[in-house]
Order: C-alpha cells, then sequence, then structure tokens
C-alpha cells in the first residue's frame, strides 16, 4: 500500500483550507495533483467555512480509479463523497459535484434556518392570547 501526500494551503483573507491528496496501490505524479489542487480550490468559493480537504485516490483498478473526498467544515461538519469513473478526472469532477450538492444543501438549510422569525418574533396567536384571559 503506497502512499502519497501533497498539501496546498488557500489563504483568502483570514479563511486557510488545507488541501491533502493520498493515493493508494500506485502513484500520481505532481502535475496530476496540481491539476486536482486547481479543481479542488474553487470549493470554498460554494461555502466559505470550509477548513480542509481531503482527496484519496485509489488506483487497485486501473481502469476505474475511485475517488474518494471529504470535506470538512467548521462545527465538524464533513461532507463526504465516493465516485468511480473511466477516468481519474471523471472520478474527481464526479465526486466535486456530489460534494458541491451537498454543500449547497446545508448552506441553504442553514440560510433558511435564519431567516424564519422565532415565535416571540411573529407575536401569539389569537387562541393562546385568549386563553391567557
Amino acid at each position: 500500500m503506497e502512499s502519497t501526500g501533497g498539501a496546498a494551503d488557500r489563504v483568502e483573507g483570514e479563511l486557510s483550507v488545507q488541501i491533502k491528496i493520498s493515493t493508494r496501490h500506485g502513484h500520481l505524479s505532481e502535475a496530476t495533483q496540481a491539476k486536482m489542487t486547481t479543481k479542488l480550490e474553487r470549493l470554498p468559493r460554494l461555502f466559505e467555512r470550509l477548513s480542509a480537504i481531503e482527496v484519496t485516490v485509489d488506483l487497485e483498478h486501473k481502469d476505474t480509479p475511485t475517488v474518494d473526498l471529504r470535506v470538512s467544515a467548521e462545527h465538524k461538519h464533513d461532507f463526504v463523497a465516493t465516485e468511480r469513473a473511466g477516468d481519474l478526472m471523471a472520478s474527481l469532477d464526479g465526486s466535486i459535484h456530489k460534494v458541491e450538492q451537498q454543500l449547497r444543501k446545508y448552506k441553504q438549510k442553514v440560510q433558511d434556518h435564519h431567516k424564519s422569525p422565532g415565535l416571540r418574533q411573529q407575536g401569539l396567536p389569537d387562541e393562546l392570547e385568549s386563553a391567557g384571559d
């Protein structure tokens, strides 16, 4: 079991996302790792609170590489996707797409939660007001 690790830090203002690429059953060239890092660096644009991105490439089956993508965000939220395709970059693109969907759904959920007013802001319903008299 051979493993290769590459890391890159992206700093935007105060935000820093660490990207770690590891490989099982093979080796990735520096150029391939650089291409993968470039694609992964786009994820923080979608959701600002990302802290780490881990990619594991399994090359056991050369014709269908598997990409496991784990994205960690603040408050212990992890987004995980696995994709197997006929090409390494297609596997990476598929797993990135899955994580993007998860991030969009989570971000929408958080935004909707903050938009809905609480009971005190809505006012009490008429039934509750008359029951107190």
